[in-house]
């Protein structure tokens, strides 16, 4: 172990404590000249923090919670990628709490972190979520909470998202301008922020090109995928069928390949196909899937940041940050 401390390091930079101390944190106090300084001198010596000595001085967990509804969404695992990244810049842990879809399970979740186990929450919330209370709850006890991706419609906290209702928009278009006169909406039945502002950005589209909405073109699915399977094969068996297909999620458009080959339905000259997916593998699907990809890595990154910026910042609390940042078509074969 390190005999250098914090002590030694200051007097070595001729700076106070409290000042290497913030310098090392990346404090928005210290400048970026002197935490390079500060940095350099501390690799130089071999200076290692002792995270726990300094939660116990100031009496906090030097943890932050993430709540997510699943892990198998590759959305969510590169987003977890750039929360630990500056978690880890900023000598923090990272607790993982999953929520598997389910309301309950998420107020249980929220209600074990108010009594202060952690110093910040990053929450993106689960399909079902129809009541706020307790939400409202830990956001009042004071811990700084920022929801990111899946928000709450009604509350009035920092939220990092994408921009779901122009990427909506756009991926309509897309097909439109690609020949499809029918287009379904596929998503799961919900309260969903995403869900609603992609849909919305579709049916905006539909009536910028005088294209009818039809709603038995939006097709609600739910978590059971064999439910969804069926559900999609009626829908694509049907007379009038959709000639072309807006997933909201990746697993409905893997599940559309699936009935599609079970069918025998050609895409894309019979059925083109875009989703909002950050699916490494679109591009080795047969045909290759379109994409809208949401920059989860930089969702997380940029969620974990602002949560930091509260931590560090007591009355950061009375601001409150609304980020969007871009999604980006990616058009493959599915949709030529």
């Amino acid at each position: 172990m390190s005999g250098v401390n914090l002590k030694k390091l200051s007097q070595e930079l001729g700076l106070s404590i409290s000042s290497v101390s913030k310098a090392l944190r990346d404090s928005y106090e210290i400048s970026v000249e002197t935490k390079k300084r500060v940095k350099a001198m501390a690799e130089k010596l071999n200076y290692q923090p002792n995270p726990f000595a300094r939660g116990l001085r100031k009496r906090n967990s030097i943890t932050i919670a993430v709540v997510i509804p699943e892990i198998a969404n590759n959305y969510f695992a590169l987003a977890i990628d750039g929360i630990q990244l500056v978690a880890q810049q900023k000598g923090y842990h990272v607790l993982t709490y999953l929520t598997h879809e389910d309301a309950q399970n998420q107020e249980s979740t929220v209600k074990h972190l108010q009594g202060g186990r952690v110093d910040g929450v990053l929450i993106s919330l689960c399909g079902d979520t129809a009541k706020e209370n307790h939400l409202t709850a830990l956001h009042e006890t004071g811990v700084p909470v920022v929801f990111f991706d899946r928000i709450p419609e009604a509350m009035g906290c920092p939220t990092v998202t994408t921009d779901d209702y122009e990427s909506g928009f756009k991926a309509t278009e897309h097909l439109i301008r690609a020949g499809c006169k029918r287009i379904a909406y596929l998503c799961v039945s919900g309260y969903l922020s995403t869900t609603n502002n992609r849909m919305n950005g579709y049916l905006a589209a539909l009536k910028k090109y005088k294209i009818n909405a039809d709603p038995k073109m939006i097709i609600e699915c739910s978590n059971d995928d064999a439910a969804n399977l069926e559900v999609i094969k009626r829908r694509l068996k049907m007379k009038g069928r959709p000639d072309g297909i807006l997933s909201s999620v990746e697993k409905l458009a893997i599940t559309t390949y699936y009935v599609c080959n079970e069918i025998q339905l050609k895409i894309p000259q019979q059925l083109k196909i875009i989703s909002f997916s950050c699916l490494r593998t679109a591009s080795l699907l047969s045909p290759s899937l379109s994409t809208i990809t949401p920059p989860a890595f930089e969702i997380g990154k940029e969620s974990a940041s602002l949560l930091f910026r509260m931590i560090e910042k007591k009355n950061f609390g009375n601001r409150i940050d609304q980020i969007v940042l871009k999604s980006t078509l990616i058009e493959r074969n599915s949709s030529r």
